[in-house]
């Protein structure tokens, strides 16, 4: 009995073992693991922005032309005024008499019909300087186009292509330009005595956004009052309208932001057909500042060392923006001239 166990005790031990050795060949190596290869995501564009309007692009080339600044009537006698819905920044300044004159602003779009074209002043050396921008008008007096040459600021008047005389107009309010053709020009080396350098222009203001703004003032309507002429203004939800514009309904330019730059007003040295005084505004110093956007009126200082310098504001003793978007520029006169809102 006990000679039986051990010869069980002995096949079941023999049978383990030939189990266990032939599980052991049956298996494979392991193979090593293939290194895996690190890519690199590619990084994001960075953001490119308008610099007349402090917009994202999404579409077009900030330095494939320079801004032009088209010199525009703004009287009544010269409605409608056609291409203003397409421009980045309108500057209205007082002229002889107490009127107003617009040097309007494109950059991101160039409509193929914007006027009346008009003459120039001195006033805007200062406001195309900062912006390497072209000026577009119909002339000027020979003392302004003798400083403006000295300033080497680019002007592109009639006679130059794309600046036409309309036969449905009368005259002096029937010259018209063709943004989309001077600017062809322009990159292409002709049209002006001045050639483009090329390169994204500097920022026209120092944009932001509306909540970096402080608490102002309630300010839905507006009056922005020259000595003989007055601009009123309307906070919608569209934003800024101005109500006694004399743009061709449906072209009319609705701001984002109005900002009233109150300035010095000096003799310009010279007078016009009419034997009036021409005024010339000091863009550049310092002084007085109101910037209405979404409702409010907030008070400031604007800042400009010299006519070719960007024009900074403070307010409360910090850094005050302008919030990304269209702006209407007020130069007013510093006496004879008032701001009324609401």
């Amino acid at each position: 009995m006990r000679r039986t166990r051990s010869v069980r005790l002995l096949a079941v031990l023999l049978t383990a073992g030939l189990v266990l050795a032939a599980c052991s060949g049956d298996e494979e190596p392991q193979a090593e693991p293939t290194p895996t290869e690190e890519v690199t995501p590619e990084p994001e564009p960075e953001p490119e922005f308008w610099p007349l309007t402090g917009l994202e692009v999404t579409d077009g080339d900030p330095a494939a032309h320079p801004p032009l600044i088209v010199k525009i009537d703004n009287t009544a006698a010269a409605a409608p005024q056609v291409g203003l819905s397409g421009a980045d920044i309108v500057v209205e300044q007082m002229v002889e008499g107490g009127l107003t004159r617009l040097a309007v602003m494109f950059h991101s779009e160039l409509p193929t019909e914007v006027g009346p074209v008009r003459s120039l002043r001195a006033t805007d050396i200062g406001i195309a300087k900062p912006v390497g921008g072209i000026l577009v008008a119909s002339g000027g007096a020979h003392e302004t186009l003798d400083r403006l040459r000295r300033a080497q600021v680019p002007l592109i008047e009639e006679g130059a292509n794309g600046i036409t005389r309309s036969s449905s107009r009368r005259a002096t309010y029937n010259v018209l330009a063709d943004l989309a053709v001077i600017a062809d020009d322009v990159v292409a080396g002709s049209g002006t005595r001045l050639p483009y350098d090329g390169g994204r222009p500097d920022d026209y203001l120092p944009w932001g956004e509306a909540a970096d703004l402080p608490e102002g003032e309630v300010a839905t309507q507006l009056q922005v009052r020259y000595p003989s002429q007055n601009t009123r203004w309307e906070f919608t939800d569209d934003g800024y309208v101005n109500t006694n514009s004399h743009a061709a309904e449906g072209d009319r330019f609705v701001a984002d932001t109005v900002l009233v730059v109150r300035v010095e007003v000096i003799d310009a040295g010279y007078t016009d057909a009419a034997g009036n005084r021409v005024p010339e505004l000091r863009f550049e110093g310092t002084g007085e500042a109101q910037l209405f956007h979404d409702g409010q009126m907030v008070k400031g200082r604007w800042s400009k060392e010299t006519v070719a310098s960007a024009l900074t504001l403070r307010s409360g003793g910090a850094d005050l923006v302008v919030p990304a978007g269209r702006t209407w520029i007020h130069l007013l006169p510093v006496n004879n001239a008032s701001v009324l809102h609401e």
